[in-house]
């Protein structure tokens, strides 16, 4: 198709006032990061829109086309975009331009089919609103291709020509291609999220990221009671997750002497409180120490005993940094749905071992007193040590980060 430029749109950032600038140039740089240095292109910015033209303002090929399509519905708020034919603001090039691109797209339509034409005038000094643009466009392709070819229909039109009149620019497109929506990441705080291997915390870490927020990862084994196998799996979903954002570290975290402590010296039921409130510990340690503002987690209310609104209040209470759930009234089914779309489902159903699974308890108590919790602690010798030195001998990871990357 014929191609000079991607037509980039958001939407939440138009709302953001006196800010806007931030987001926008947030926007852009990991529009840039996405598609890569060695695609030779600029990005550009431009009131409402964000646009990619080649250096030497040439067409686009097809190959290139299809890594935007790849690449561009991980840019955070972008609302969507459109491979387009950017032109002077002159309603004859536009005739022509039309023309072209709908000769294109007719010859592989089928016999009859429906179609019709969008344009947005921005510039008012164009001599033709945004209605008559439709109109003259609509004429003229009806005259060229015979109005018998197509019905036009104005709400689910099988091909729609998208037509925008700027005061820079005007620019021509026959697809509409969706974004992911929310903010460019970057544009909040980075975060901390606590990812295992299951469904939930992938998807929570992407709707961090969704709001603008990179995210770090620290995730936990229980070696030798869990096989290497459980820190490869995150590994992978890590990976995945970086393809949204600048890649950022995975901590490893080895619990397994933590968890032989409240084996030996606290009651079976609490067990599961228990990791959780020291794995929240570890936690804002790791946060406090490389400098993350928040902890994500992939809770959800009521799903496991261990989230339940006592528990969740019991182990809230075990630390001061913000703790963030994404997740915490999505049910299982919008988990998958959105699992499956960012392409960590497949990993995650993988079945290994992890530390959740090592000396739980066979009925996991559903509402721990915050004062019970709290006393069982105090049976563990040198708790906060124990916790130190996890932390201290975390392992640190960058997956999907490509060799002799910058940090």
């Amino acid at each position: 198709m014929i191609c000079n430029c991607i037509i980039c749109r958001y939407h939440e950032i138009a709302t953001k006032g006196n800010n806007r600038n931030m987001f926008e140039r947030c926007l852009v740089e990991n529009i840039k990061r996405l598609i890569g240095r060695e695609a030779n292109c600029r990005v550009l910015r431009v009131r409402g829109r964000v646009w990619i033209e080649r250096q030497d303002a040439a067409n686009f090929g097809d190959a290139e086309i299809a890594h935007f399509r790849e690449v561009l519905p991980r840019a955070f708020g972008l609302e969507s975009f459109s491979p387009a034919v950017r032109l002077p603001v002159d309603m004859e090039r536009i005739r022509e331009c039309a023309l072209e691109l709908t000769r294109e797209c007719f010859a592989a339509a089928p016999e009859h089919f429906s179609f019709r034409i969008r344009a947005r005038r921005s510039n008012k000094r164009f001599p033709l609103t945004s209605n008559q643009i439709e109109v003259d466009l609509i004429t003229r392709i009806g005259e060229e291709f015979g109005e018998d070819r197509f019905t036009i229909d104005l709400d689910h039109a099988d091909y729609t020509l998208g037509c925008e009149v700027r005061d820079e620019f005007s620019a021509l497109y026959m697809e509409h291609c969706p974004g992911p929506g929310g903010l460019p990441v970057g544009s909040n705080p980075r975060v901390l999220t606590l990812l295992s291997g299951g469904i939930d915390s992938p998807v929570a870490a992407y709707l961090a990221m969704k709001r603008g927020s990179g995210t770090a990862f620290l995730s936990f084994h229980s070696a030798p009671y869990t096989p290497p196998e459980s820190v490869e799996k995150v590994k992978r979903l890590a990976a995945i997750l970086n393809t949204y954002q600048r890649p950022e570290r995975l901590f490893s975290a080895n619990l397994a002497a933590f968890q032989r402590e409240v084996r030996e010296r606290c009651r079976d039921r609490y067990r599961t409180v228990l990791y959780r409130r020291a794995m929240m510990r570890i936690a804002e340690m790791t946060a406090e120490r490389y400098g993350y503002k928040a902890l994500v987690t992939g809770e959800a209310l009521g799903q496991v005993a261990s989230q339940t609104i006592d528990n969740l209040n019991t182990i809230n209470r075990a630390v001061n940094i913000l703790i963030l759930r994404p997740l915490i009234g999505a049910d299982k089914l919008e988990s998958i749905r959105l699992a499956e779309e960012i392409g960590t489902m497949e990993i995650s159903k993988e079945q290994v071992p992890d530390s959740c699974t090592v000396f739980a308890p066979a009925n996991p108590a559903t509402a721990v007193p915050l004062g019970a919790a709290e006393e069982e602690e105090r049976k563990i010798p040198d708790y906060s040590a124990i916790l130190a030195k996890i932390v201290d001998e975390v392992e640190i990871f960058t997956p999907g980060q490509p060799k002799n990357a910058v940090q």
